[in-house]
């Protein structure tokens, strides 16, 4: 399974044979793009220029505009500077969503260095690996996961630690004082469920050999662009290290670079009727392939507003799916179906939605059949792998077979192989 660049990669005989899901293709749309020969941190850049007063990041009540964003990740660039990062260097990043995992990525783009993305429900055992094999010497995480980071860094060889780890709470992104303690206060109000891990403010942990700093202290930079190395990324460099479990063995880096997200955040608009006015319900992880490019990259590609969800809860959906008239959201099934079970699932306001789908598991044909007639909706199962950089096969909105991955995305090229002849099968 392949991504083909027209340019660079003729379609031979035998591929043009694979063209049985044609007739189901949109019309509206190629069959292969060729992306924009930019680095990711050129599309947020764009997108600053184009908007800069526009919405980029809502968390909660908080809303963060595209100016804000771009100034924001090039304070947090400077003071990686000065902590020594350089083209190339590895950062971990290791946090629920949240703005600043969003900052935080593109202002290691920026400096032309490597997002390490790390599931936050890693255990320092786990960790050791991730800051180990992509030999990471900056990290930056939230405070209720440095404990297990700090204790993952302890019983590595000096050599092999990190040097240096910035740390953010949550309530960073929001103003704990004026944030809602109730759910009934505000649409965008925290769930009082969640305020003993999103508003507690941690102590800082001890690093051993290295440094520890605060998230404001990190920002305290004045942002001048001018003062920042120059940014050179070019296509086929390095922007992304995501690890897959595999089958065997310990996890491994999938090496993708600015070409291949920057492939699948542009196919993903195309795919999704993406306009400038989309608003994206952010609650898929985006530690997780899926909701890095074809959520985040996505929307920051084409200059749309991302309403962030920390982790699911139905309620809080419900009301900013409604508060914030969200247009698009990928999701996994279960989201659904709880959303759906909601007591107060009458009270929420779903028309604003164009576009639902996602992967992970099947939909079943039930709920896929509500959706429908309830609010002519037709979910757009999909597939894909951390190989991939997420889509490898979706359904075109436009015509969605329930109970079905769907099609070979935009540029790829799908088959079946015998592992043992590597002969093509029917």
């Amino acid at each position: 399974m392949s991504q083909l660049s027209p340019a660079n990669h003729p379609v031979s005989d035998a591929a043009a044979r694979h063209d049985l899901h044609y007739p189901f293709w949109p019309k509206r749309l190629p069959h292969s793009i060729t992306p924009p020969a930019t680095s990711l941190w050129h599309n947020l850049a764009v997108s600053a220029l184009r908007f800069p007063d526009k919405p980029a990041l809502v968390f909660f009540d908080r809303v963060l505009s595209y100016a804000a964003m771009l100034q924001q990740a090039e304070c947090l660039a400077a003071t990686l500077v000065r902590l020594g990062v350089r083209k190339g260097d590895r950062v971990v990043l290791n946090m629920q969503n949240c703005p600043q995992w969003v900052i935080a990525h593109f202002a290691i783009l920026r400096l032309d260095a490597v997002v390490v993305p790390v599931n936050p429900m890693n255990r320092a055992e786990e960790l050791k690996h991730y800051i180990t094999d992509p030999d990471a010497k900056v990290a930056i995480t939230a405070a209720d996961l440095a404990p297990e980071l700090v204790k993952a860094n302890a019983q590595l060889a000096p050599e092999d630690r990190l040097a240096h780890l910035i740390v953010t709470h949550y309530s960073d992104a929001f103003d704990v004082s004026t944030e809602s303690h109730t759910e009934s206060q505000g649409d965008g109000a925290m769930p009082e469920a969640w305020r003993s891990w999103l508003a507690t403010r941690h102590a800082l942990p001890v690093l051993e050999g290295g440094t520890v700093m605060r998230w404001a202290e990190a920002m305290k930079n004045e942002a001048d662009p001018d003062g920042l190395p120059a940014h050179t990324a070019a296509p086929q460099d390095l922007a992304v290290l995501p690890y897959t479990s595999g089958t065997t063995g310990l996890p491994k880096g999938c090496m993708h670079t600015h070409a291949s997200l920057m492939h699948n955040a542009v196919g993903s608009c195309l795919w999704g009727n993406s306009t400038f006015e989309n608003v994206v319900l952010s609650v898929v992880p985006m530690f997780h392939i899926t909701g890095m490019v074809s959520v985040m990259h996505a929307a920051i590609y084409g200059g749309a507003t991302l309403v962030i969800m920390p982790r699911w809860d139905r309620e809080l959906a419900g009301r900013l799916i409604s508060r914030w008239r969200v247009t698009h959201w990928t999701n996994i099934p279960t989201m659904v179906i709880d959303l759906l079970g909601s007591p107060n699932f009458a009270s929420f306001d779903l028309s604003s939605l164009v576009y639902i789908g996602g992967g992970g598991a099947a939909m079943p044909q039930a709920v896929a059949q509500r959706l429908w007639e309830q609010y002519g909706l037709r979910f757009a199962e999909g597939y894909g792998l951390t190989e991939t950089a997420a889509p490898s096969h979706s359904n075109p909105p436009d015509a969605t077979k329930q109970q079905c991955l769907g099609v070979p995305f935009i540029s790829t090229d799908a088959r079946v192989i015998d592992p043992l002849t590597l002969e093509e099968m029917p």
